[in-house]
Formats: structure tokens, C-alpha cells, sequence
């Protein structure tokens, strides 16, 4: 199995890479894309019904791997002016494009990130 980051920069592959290793997934392909407050602001409304810009959006697309290639995880779409840590809201993205939810896991999702960050230091 194997993971494709053809559409993650380069300077957030690492963070890629712990969100995913601390969710157990070891194979498809998913995208990260850097916006600015504006734009982050836009998708916040239209999909979350939210009318401020926020730091990191996750856009889950599949959930098992299709027959003929490796699943597509689907995108990560960060906003660096409203994170306090990049590489933080990289790792929290992926882990909800993994199917972790922090509203409802009982903290489950939260221990994964505090792990995946320490293996990131």
C-alpha cells in the first residue's frame, strides 16, 4: 500500500504523513491546498454554514479503496493567518479525512493528534 502526496506541498508532507501514520491509513491519495481568510471564509459558509474564516477545512470523499486504484481520501484546505500552528491544523484535517471527529469521539481523535505531534518534534 502506499500513499500518494503528488498534492501536498512539500513543506507539509511530514505533517501529512503523522496525521495519517496516527490514524492507521496507509494507502490513498488526498490533496492539501494553502488558501487565504477570504477564501477559507467562503468554504466555511457554503459547506458548514459558518461566516468566518476558520483555520483548517477537511473534505472527506471515500471511505474504502475502488477496485482499480487506491481510495481517495479526499482534501485538506488550510488557512496559515488563522492557525496558531500550521502543521497542527494539517494534521487535524487529515485525521477528519480519516473519519475522526473531535465533537463526538470522546477524545479519541484529539490523543491521535497530540501523537501525531510528538513525532513530529
Amino acid at each position: 500500500m502506499t500513499v500518494d502526496y503528488s498534492d501536498v506541498p512539500d513543506e507539509l508532507r511530514d505533517s501529512v504523513r503523522a496525521g495519517l501514520e496516527a490514524a492507521g491509513v496507509d494507502d490513498g491519495h488526498l490533496g492539501v491546498q494553502i488558501v487565504g481568510p477570504d477564501r477559507i471564509r467562503e468554504l466555511n459558509r457554503e459547506h458548514r454554514g459558518v461566516n468566518r474564516a476558520t483555520d483548517v477545512l477537511a473534505f472527506p470523499i471515500d471511505a474504502t479503496a475502488p477496485p482499480d486504484g487506491p481510495r481517495e481520501l479526499g482534501d485538506v484546505v488550510v488557512c496559515p493567518q488563522e492557525c496558531n500552528d500550521l502543521r497542527e491544523a494539517v494534521v487535524h484535517g487529515v485525521l477528519h479525512l480519516c473519519g475522526f471527529d473531535h465533537e463526538v469521539d470522546g477524545g479519541e481523535m484529539l490523543a491521535l493528534q497530540a501523537r501525531a505531534m510528538a513525532s513530529l518534534k
